[in-house]
């Protein structure tokens, strides 16, 4: 499906055939990306913010079918343009540009008519979970709070438009599964407070900065009471009546989302979207038994080190309950994941010659949301600068977060996995923040599971156990290529994919059941990691078979970041061309 991105071949074409005609053709390019960026922030206000752009922080996005409607139009037309742009007179760079663009361009396209937009709601994210922008938000003047006043305000009509778009769905019989709905109800209650001091919205009026004066922060604080009691608090109650009566009985029983409309087709397409790829869910799902098999033959080898007698399933119950792999207190948590990051940073010279410069942190899941969410996540910073990036850590239930399972989850979240991937991609020299900003889930995703494995590497394994935490966090992707497929294509029920999970890792109970729910809400999503850490693995593999004692780890990693988030046949072709030159050295 993908062309293969010959680029330095192409290179050499442009530049001596019409070098003139090249820096034309880039500069169009570029006008062109510089305006789409700018319709991206326009459109989607939430996006910019989490960009660091603070222009449209007074605003929602415009959830209307008739905007809808519009933005689609305009990826259609936006694509027109791009083709009106002669590929082959860019230079190299460019081409890049121009593929990965296209690439992601013409998918969007392709899915409209899946018509995504009639579930806006999971149990995962939705408006009712509006207020957690505010992490991202700076509140550093009176500005700033009254921006953030004006989106209270305007919450409502985004309540009402999210509502009139899930009665689309259900009139075309688009809802998601009522398994994972039913999570939702308590999310929008706990919106609704008697204390309007007490909203999460209200969050950032709790403290102000020494830059909002005095004289201003009891208006601020009264307005943002007002909008609370007189608009929000309502707005919920009305949502919460409309979902609890009238869509929770109408969403569907099943799991799979073959069962909607066109529900096949649109599985394929999230697969091969997901793992920019062309792989059948077939093909996936017999990877994926191939890599558990090789997996549990490597937990046995672990079990045997450190002594243990019983079953590999009687390991797992040890791992899962034994109170030395967990911290008493959420505090307790949180200190040791802050620890171990420390533990990671100076070791990753090892790895790389290239250390991003955008610093990172380590912050809690918001409360609101961390029982019905992953173990962590990873927010990048701004685009400017003007925020670090923040790797986030779950502290709901300690007792259900091993200490063993530390080590490789942060290695992915934090460094050398999200943060390094996003800081490194913001710091491309000269290239649209579309490519400085992009988020492929099979090179980002794949990069992150790889980058588990770079603890080796940085000498970070000595303990048996966190190298079973590795172990797991591997096979828990791998588990997903065969549950995922499973659910959606091969008709397994939620109970045999909870199982089948249990039976192949260590994972508690609490974050299997999130798992599995999670591959139900964002099919063929999960599908990326372990085809994208394949594809690196395996790109490493022949770098190091090419290069021989020449073959460097830290330049090789630091070419797998230089390209930024691209599909992964580029970032072949980035990589074949990188041990060619290598090899040309000698």
């Amino acid at each position: 499906m993908f062309r293969k991105l010959v680029f330095a071949a192409l290179a050499a074409a442009v530049f001596v055939v019409a070098p003139a005609r090249a820096q034309t053709a880039d500069a169009r390019l570029k006008a062109y990306f510089e305006a789409e960026w700018e319709r991206g922030l326009v459109e989607s206000p939430e996006g910019a913010s989490y960009n660091g752009d603070n222009r449209f922080n007074d605003r929602w996005t415009d959830r209307s079918l008739a905007a809808i409607a519009q933005r689609e139009a305009a990826d259609r037309e936006a694509l027109t343009r791009l083709k009106a742009i002669d590929r082959a007179a860019l230079s190299a760079d460019s081409q890049l540009d121009y593929d990965t663009y296209a690439w992601n361009l013409e998918r969007n396209i392709e899915r409209q008519k899946f018509r995504e937009y009639l579930q806006p709601v999971g149990h995962q994210g939705g408006v009712q979970t509006a207020d957690g922008i505010a992490e991202v938000l700076p509140f550093a003047s009176v500005k700033d709070y009254r921006d953030w006043l004006a989106r209270l305000n305007a919450l409502p009509g985004v309540i009402d438009q999210t509502s009139v778009l899930m009665r689309e769905g259900l009139k075309q019989g688009s809802t998601p599964p009522r398994v994972l709905m039913q999570r939702v109800p308590a999310q929008i209650a706990s919106q609704i407070v008697d204390d309007p001091a007490k909203s999460a919205f209200y969050r950032p009026f709790l403290r102000f900065p020494a830059t909002v004066p005095e004289s201003e922060r009891a208006a601020l604080q009264a307005q943002a009471k007002q909008a609370i009691a007189e608009r929000i608090v309502p707005a919920y109650r009305k949502f919460a009546a409309f979902f609890n009566d009238e869509y929770l009985p109408k969403t569907r029983t099943g799991i799979a989302v073959a069962e909607q409309p066109d529900g096949k087709a649109y599985y394929d397409f999230l697969a091969r979207y997901y793992t920019t790829t062309d792989l059948s869910a077939e093909q996936i799902h017999q990877t994926g038994l191939q890599e558990v098999a090789r997996i549990r033959a490597q937990m046995e080898q672990v079990k045997a080190e450190v002594g243990f007698k019983g079953t590999l399933p009687e390991f797992f119950a040890y791992l899962r309950s034994d109170p030395k792999f967990f911290y008493k207190t959420p505090q307790d948590l949180l200190t040791a994941y802050r620890a171990l990051s420390k533990r990671i940073d100076p070791e990753l010279v090892k790895v790389f010659h290239t250390i991003p410069r955008q610093p990172y942190g380590v912050r809690p899941i918001p409360d609101n949301i961390a029982p019905d969410t992953t173990t962590a996540y990873y927010q990048p910073g701004a685009v400017d600068g003007s925020r670090a990036g923040f790797y986030y850590v779950n502290l709901y239930k300690p007792e259900v977060r091993p200490s063993w399972e530390m080590m490789a989850l942060s290695l992915h979240e934090a460094v050398p996995g999200h943060h390094f991937q996003f800081a490194r991609g913001l710091e491309l020299p000269e290239r649209p923040m579309f490519r400085r900003t992009a988020y492929f889930v099979a090179y980002g995703e794949g990069w992150g599971l790889y980058a588990e494995q770079l603890g080796y590497d940085m000498g970070l394994y000595d303990d048996p156990y966190d190298r079973f935490g590795q172990l797991t966090y591997e096979m828990w992707r791998a588990v997903r290529l065969v549950v995922d497929t499973g659910m959606h294509a091969k008709g397994w029920s939620r109970e045999r994919a909870i199982a089948y999970f249990k039976d192949n890792a260590a994972k508690t109970d609490q974050d299997i059941v999130n798992e599995v729910d999670r591959y139900i809400g964002t099919p063929g999503q999960a599908l990326a990691y372990k085809i994208g850490q394949l594809k690196i693995s395996a790109l490493r593999a022949k770098a190091k078979a090419a290069l021989g004692e020449r073959f460097d780890l830290r330049a090789f990693n630091d070419e797998v970041l230089a390209t930024g988030s691209v599909p992964l046949q580029a970032l072949e072709a980035h990589i074949d061309a990188w041990i060619a030159a290598e090899q040309g050295r000698r």
